[in-house]
């Protein structure tokens, strides 16, 4: 079901033949081989808080003040290195807009950059990116995009900003955003889900310890010792060293939930009911569904941030490699379709 009418534009989603399912969907996404060859980015840090840089991996488009220009935020324990960060460059660069790859505070080996850790609320260091851009860039046209950790990073930042958002700001396009932080927690401790909370926290910990090494003092790695869920570490380590009062307090605080009624941008979220992790609640729904600049489109099959379906023979303006056709992945395709509607006019 959805709870905005989908645009007449978005195609209903088919999985491909044999992968049915959400765990089959979001394990497929991980094992499946791609064949992505994107163009060398520019490599440029950006200085979101003082003495704390994020690397973001810029294409440009020839004349990049004109193209549209989108900011790609990935989720937990990602890099602008995903695999559907990846995608979604390749069909954006074909459809003719810049794009930019954001690695999150110490993703994609910047450990060494901060003395801090991430988490699930800095949409101000994501607000200093196209802050960066505008002003140096001279960009026209902006959109945000995010996946599960970063789809909630994005609405949030397009929340807070309201109408008040800088006059670039065109569009919000998101793909399962985990939006509803604790509910999605507790969901991910499941016990169907407990495989994807064990790599989670093997990625954190690993993360934890690593940092403990390049700042010596700043990291207390007992902390982790009892931690048996995503929870418990957001409790002990997250919320400690990221200047919450406890796993309560960053929940509510860096959820989306709380502003996804003020967004005044065309947004499109793209979920599946079958995600085996992210929830979102009833009353984030209703937030959803009385905010008309929103349009929430809902699949029955998809998994988490997957949406692997048959890939076309057919050109379609954008896709695998470049070479014009749709390799089936879904969400993808329907996120670079809907920004395409932001894109300047060409010149008569």
């Amino acid at each position: 079901m959805g709870i905005a009418q989908s645009p007449e534009n978005i195609t209903s989603f088919v999985p491909r033949r044999w992968l049915r399912g959400g765990h089959v969907q979001t394990l497929a996404s991980f094992v499946m081989a791609r064949r992505l060859h994107l163009p060398e980015p520019e490599e440029r840090y950006v200085e979101v808080e003082p003495g704390i840089k994020v690397l973001c991996h810029c294409h440009w488009q020839k004349d990049r003040t004109q193209a549209l220009t989108i900011v790609i935020v990935h989720g937990l324990e990602g890099s602008s290195d995903s695999q559907y960060m990846l995608g979604v460059t390749d069909k954006a660069l074909a459809a003719g807009m810049n794009v930019i790859r954001y690695n999150q505070r110490n993703c994609g080996g910047t450990d060494a950059l901060a003395p801090v850790l991430y988490h699930s609320g800095l949409s101000g260091d994501v607000a200093a990116v196209t802050r960066e851009v505008i002003a140096r860039d001279g960009v026209t046209r902006l959109a945000l995009v995010g996946f599960s950790m970063g789809g909630n990073i994005v609405l949030k930042l397009a929340g807070e900003w309201g109408a008040q958002a800088p006059p670039q700001l065109r569009a919000v396009a998101v793909c399962c955003p985990a939006i509803d932080l604790a509910t999605s927690a507790a969901a991910l401790h499941e016990r169907s889900n407990r495989i994807y909370e064990k790599y989670f926290l093997w990625a954190l910990r690993r993360r934890m310890l690593h940092k403990a090494r390049l700042f010596p003092g700043q990291f207390d790695v007992n902390r982790l010792r009892g931690v048996r869920s995503l929870r418990e570490f957001d409790d002990k380590v997250t919320a400690h060293y990221c200047g919450f009062a406890g796993v309560d307090d960053y929940y509510d605080r860096a959820s989306a939930a709380h502003v996804v009624e003020r967004i005044a941008v065309p947004t499109l979220i793209l979920y599946a009911t079958n995600d085996p992790f992210i929830r979102i609640t009833v009353e984030t729904r209703r937030k959803i569904s009385l905010n008309p600049n929103i349009t929430f489109v809902e699949t029955s099959d998809g998994g988490h941030c997957a949406f692997i379906g048959a890939p076309a023979k057919s050109p379609v303006g954008g896709g695998n490699s470049g070479d014009g056709c749709d390799d089936g992945y879904w969400a993808e395709r329907e996120i670079v379709t809907f920004l395409r509607r932001f894109q300047a006019s060409p010149a008569m």
